[in-house]
């Protein structure tokens, strides 16, 4: 594994461990059974953070190392839901004003969570290059300090965190299975696991009808969806359409493979998980659904440890 200089560090990662500690939940491996399935199958349940969703773990880490001056002039992100909600919780916990621009055909759910929050909404159509580009507007205009969804360390090192949980509570897991959209998640929990156990394998897990994370992974070279592709998923957190600069090069540097699952696979793992007593958005299911419907893919492990990302649906 050869590290490059724009991965994130280790002491990067637990030191995102310390400013989170009393904020996100320490979130639980939770054993499942699947019939048909070998090995010990572990959901890591992160549709317990306050929020529904890992996404506060990055956000409250960004927002927290903001200097005084940026954070009194507000934060400003661009999100379909879970990114949202988590700026709108960590700048509420932090004193620090939050506008967060959303796509038009977000989840009402999530817009209303996200309001409930304090942030005020702005909504753009449905590709995520638009939203991007207009909370980039609006930072120039107003003075806003950009929390960017995925594509920044202090955002990776806190996703990062999750790893760093996973490993500690089980320093012989051999599989971690991670979502991938935008690859802020999988890149910082490849890299707290490779860290602290390199033989560990890690793969991203997204949906077919946004597999752009695969194919810039198996290509070697960055590529980028067109919104009307991505939106055809129901995994609304899973829409990005494209991984990030540093997330690309963190992944090719941490993680092992990047699978795809079915719109059918996605929604029968979420039955499966609910049976186990893990409520799961579609987002949050794909790991899930790789582990019950690729295990050639997969190959041979012996405890498999997937990250349910979150639970708001």
């Amino acid at each position: 594994m050869a590290i490059t200089d724009s991965s994130v560090t280790l002491n990067e990662i637990r030191a995102a461990a310390e400013r989170l500690s009393g904020v996100a939940v320490r979130t639980p491996l939770v054993r499942v059974e699947i019939p048909g399935v070998p090995g010990k199958i572990f959901i890591k349940n992160e549709g317990l953070q306050a929020t529904g969703s890992f996404k506060l773990r990055g956000a409250y880490n960004k927002i927290a190392q903001l200097p005084a001056e940026e954070r009194g002039r507000g934060v400003i992100t661009y999100s379909s839901g879970n990114h949202a909600q988590g700026v709108a919780y960590a700048a509420r916990a932090l004193g620090v004003e939050a506008v967060v621009v959303m796509p038009g055909n977000a989840s009402e759910k999530k817009r209303r969570a996200t309001e409930a929050l304090g942030a005020e909404i702005v909504v753009v159509g449905p590709a995520s290059a638009e939203r991007k580009q207009k909370a980039e507007e609006l930072a120039a205009e107003f003075g806003y300090a950009v929390v960017p969804p995925y594509d920044d360390a202090a955002i990776i090192a806190g996703q990062g965190t999750c790893g760093l949980e996973i490993v500690e509570d089980m320093p012989d897991v051999d599989l971690v299975l991670a979502p991938v959209s935008g690859g802020g998640l999988l890149s910082g929990v490849a890299a707290a696991v490779k860290y602290l156990n390199p033989n560990a394998r890690v793969i991203g897990v997204e949906p077919e009808l946004a597999g752009d994370a695969r194919e810039s992974f198996r290509t070697g070279r960055l590529v980028t969806w067109p919104a009307e592709k991505t939106t055809r998923t129901i995994c609304d957190g899973l829409r990005t359409q494209s991984l990030g600069e540093l997330n690309f090069e963190c992944i090719r540097t941490f993680v092992d493979d990047i699978l795809t699952v079915s719109e059918g696979e996605i929604q029968e793992a979420m039955g499966v998980l609910e049976s186990a007593g893990v409520k799961a958005e579609p987002s949050g299911a794909v790991t899930t659904a790789a582990v019950m419907f690729h295990g050639a893919e997969l190959g041979a492990y012996g405890k498999a440890v997937a990250v349910m990302s979150g639970a708001n649906y």
